[in-house]
């Protein structure tokens, strides 16, 4: 293995623009109001006449406060003539209160800027404000990423992106030691025209051990981007803002990424076009190899084995090794927790030394209508766009109409070949998600055997809900339309004679209440490897993330989709991936001398438990309260994690340690020492092992101490300790208080944990103790996943 230069990074200091505050006129100031009147009486379809009254009616009124029809009519500038009773002018602030006594005025109010949204997330996440940038935003604080390089391992990229101009970027960063290399053409000039730039600094391919498996590479070896993944996630970490994006017509807006001012190198690890595309260890390995040593800041790493983890996985694992490696020099790998969920011990990507992520929604909804023939409505998450009109169309149950030879339950999932193409044709087919399929692989059923529509219906095994760019129009509802377990189903329309129904256009609705929730599709812990390290680490969001896309590949990677999009909405913690990377690029632009453990500790002691109407985070699959074995230590808060307080530090020699733990042998511990010779220590808790959460598996009757070391990055102050402990546990923190006198000095404190008669040993416990100096809050869980029965 060729060896690894260490670096150190060192960043300019960069002076934050400063705000001028306007002085205000004497004189008074005339702005936009909207003045509104309630409803027209003149019915459902208003001639010319029945507008020119409303016009003339509402010149009369906004004349009695002016003085004059011709005043009136030089500040009225729309006039809600059809449905809306109201009209929109120029008053000053005399003039509106003026107004607003009359009699016949429901409201006057001053007219908003609704900016558009898309890549909500970052809106959702405190990055904006109705659209504007808030001046005390991680963005702000953390300069928007400036030259911090995020490398990505996935499918590619697609240069052409607006996402990925530079305008406005000065010269390649001289930390960048991966060289002018750009194995991406042009698809019209030379072949030795290469597209990268001072945004897009590098585009490397890995494919030997693919083509070994596959076979040769047919269409060329290129970083470029053919199934859309890549460019998706590359975007979401740092791409730059990119006005007026949609998807079918929803979601209309701005794109960006966490780092929008990033600098981009792309390590292209997957290859095939379609969603089943491969990436083996071996290619991986080079690839984090590369990436180490061209000097990247952090590795977005969006994949995972899709087997459940094994115990040797720490050091068996392309991903693992190679994070390893890359934490040890000083960059941090954040990666997936895995998309299969709701089942426990699914999560992935679970060494210590990887920041790894989980899925969570945020306060956007794409979601259309289903009117059934006996009026019921049914909302559910769709991103149709041909359904204008409201006629009832006979509905299925795909089971019913499968062809001879294929079984009900497989007909029922909509797999392909096994429905009738006479029984469903010019009909709505309701099929149930299940796990084997993707939901647009239903949808490509559906319209080869003729439907006009598809209802996707989620059922136990799966009860989430996606907006997928579908084949045909069609809308997901939840499990027995969003009812908790043992309640009455709502669904039972369906299951009479000749049930029908109607489908309307998606919208886009903002905000949704309650946000996040835990996706359900999101891999959970507890961790089957190291069941002491709480996985997954935090949430962040996954669930219909729009941004960059392929037009090489079509939205749902079928061969039967001839549609091209350039930016798309995709569900999966590979979403929610690039959202931390994005946000860890800010963190290591604010504080450059910072570990990968000091970032890490950072955003995962801000993180939130709580959602957008205060209370706790709830699991999108049953509507329970999620617990960390969902989302880690909770939703990611960026603004917080830019200053946190407190923070956990690890070394490499402490993961080194742990590794002695694990039983590996002195041999294999030097090494991954880069052949430096290693002691393991005689004595090692790995209760001790100074991770910013605390769990204790397989806890006894007896006392449990633990030991954790803060250090402190802020101002010097005194933190006091607030405790909530694990049902059935008694919970001492000594000391209660720690004082530190400067920045950088480190802390230790003991914490003492014991069962009581109340613990129940079949049931995970949860709590948490929280540091705080009454501006900063250093929240860690306590995780007690299974104890030993107390003696009687």
């Amino acid at each position: 293995m060729r060896g690894l230069t260490v670096f150190h990074l060192l960043l300019s200091s960069f002076l934050l623009c400063c705000f001028v505050q306007l002085q205000q006129p004497a004189y008074a100031v005339r702005k936009s109001h909207v003045v509104y009147l309630g409803s027209h009486s003149h019915g459902p379809k208003p001639s010319s006449a029945d507008m020119d009254s409303a016009t003339s009616s509402h010149y009369d009124l906004l004349a009695s406060v002016l003085g004059s029809h011709e005043r009136a009519k030089e500040a009225i500038y729309y006039s809600y003539n059809r449905h809306i009773n109201g009209f929109a002018a120029l008053l000053d602030e005399d003039e509106a209160a003026q107004i607003r006594k009359n009699p016949k005025v429901v409201s006057v109010f001053l007219g908003q800027s609704h900016k558009l949204h898309t890549t909500r997330s970052w809106g959702f996440l405190g990055q904006e404000r109705d659209g504007r940038v808030r001046a005390d935003s991680a963005w702000v604080k953390g300069r928007f990423g400036q030259n911090v390089i995020i490398g990505s391992l996935d499918t590619g990229v697609w240069p052409e992106s607006k996402s990925f101009r530079d305008d406005g970027y000065g010269p390649v960063p001289r930390k960048w030691r991966g060289g002018s290399k750009c194995e991406l053409y042009s698809l019209s000039g030379p072949r030795n025209t290469t597209l990268c730039n001072r945004k897009l600094i590098g585009a490397k391919t890995f494919h030997s051990a693919y083509e070994i498996k596959h076979g040769r590479l047919t269409s060329g070896i290129s970083a470029r981007d053919e199934q859309g993944h890549g460019t998706h996630t590359l975007s979401t970490a740092g791409g730059n803002f990119v006005r007026n994006v949609s998807v079918q017509n929803n979601g209309n807006g701005t794109a960006k990424g966490g780092s929008p001012r990033a600098r981009l190198a792309v390590y292209k690890v997957c290859w095939g076009r379609h969603s089943s595309g491969d990436c083996t260890d071996e290619d991986l390995l080079s690839a984090f190899d590369q990436a180490i040593d061209d000097g990247v800041d952090v590795l977005s790493v969006s994949l995972g084995r899709s087997a459940v983890p094994n115990v040797n996985d720490m050091l068996t694992n392309g991903i693992s090794i190679g994070s390893f490696h890359a934490i040890s020099r000083g960059i941090i790998v954040v990666a997936s927790a895995g998309n299969d969920g709701p089942e426990p011990e699914t999560v992935t990507n679970v060494a210590p030394w990887i920041f790894t992520i989980a899925s969570g929604s945020i306060d956007r909804e794409f979601s259309n209508n289903i009117t059934l023939g006996n009026g019921q409505i049914i909302k559910g998450t769709s991103l149709a766009i041909n359904s204008v009109s409201q006629r009832l169309i006979p509905v299925v149950l795909a089971g019913n109409v499968r062809l001879p030879n294929a079984t009900f339950q497989d007909a029922q999932l909509c797999r392909p070949g096994t429905l009738d193409p006479r029984k469903a044709r010019g009909r709505i087919l309701l099929c149930q998600r299940g796990r084997s399929l993707r939901p647009v692989d239903k949808g490509a059923e559906a319209k080869r055997v003729g439907a006009l529509k598809m209802i996707l219906q989620n059922d136990k095994q799966l009860n989430t809900r996606t907006a997928d760019a579908q084949v045909l129009d069609s809308s997901n509802i939840p499990l027995d339309g969003g009812s908790h377990e043992g309640e009455t189903g709502q669904y039972t329309y369906f299951g009479k004679k000749k049930p029908l129904a109607a489908m309307n256009n998606a919208k886009t609705f903002i905000p949704i209440r309650p946000a996040p929730r835990v996706s359900a599709f999101s891999s959970r812990g507890p961790n089957v490897i190291l069941p002491s390290i709480l996985k997954p680490d935090v949430t962040a969001p996954g669930q219909d993330i729009i941004a960059a896309y392929s037009p090489a590949a079509s939205p749902t990677n079928l061969d039967s989709d001839d549609r091209h999009f350039n930016f798309n909405a995709l569900s999966g913690t590979s979403m929610a991936c690039p959202h931390a990377a994005g946000i860890v690029g800010l963190l290591k632009t604010r504080h450059p001398n910072w570990s990968p453990a000091m970032i890490k500790s950072a955003i995962m002691t801000t993180a939130s438990i709580l959602d957008n109407t205060n209370r706790l985070i709830e699991d999108e699959q049953d509507g329970r309260v999620a617990t960390p074995f969902h989302y880690g230590t909770g939703y990611v808060k960026p603004n917080i994690a830019i200053d946190p307080g407190l923070v956990y530090d690890l070394k490499t020699s402490d993961y080194l340690n742990l590794l002695c733990f694990s039983a590996y042998e002195d041999r294999i511990i030097e090494a991954i020492n880069y052949n430096r010779p290693y002691k393991c220590p005689r004595s090692y808790r790995l209760e001790d092992f100074n991770y910013p959460s605390i769990t204790l598996p397989f806890l006894g009757v007896k006392p449990v101490n633990v030991t954790r070391i803060v250090t402190n990055v802020g101002a010097p102050g005194t933190y006091t300790v607030n405790v909530k402990p694990p049902r059935g546990f008694k919970v001492v923190v000594v000391p209660t208080t720690l004082t530190f006198q400067r920045t950088n000095q480190k802390k230790s404190y003991m914490v003492i944990l014991q069962a009581t008669r109340l613990a129940q040993t079949s049931k995970p416990s949860f709590g948490e103790l929280t540091w705080t100096d009454g501006k900063h809050r250093v929240r860690s869980p306590i995780v007690i996943p299974q104890h030993a029965k107390m003696a009687v």
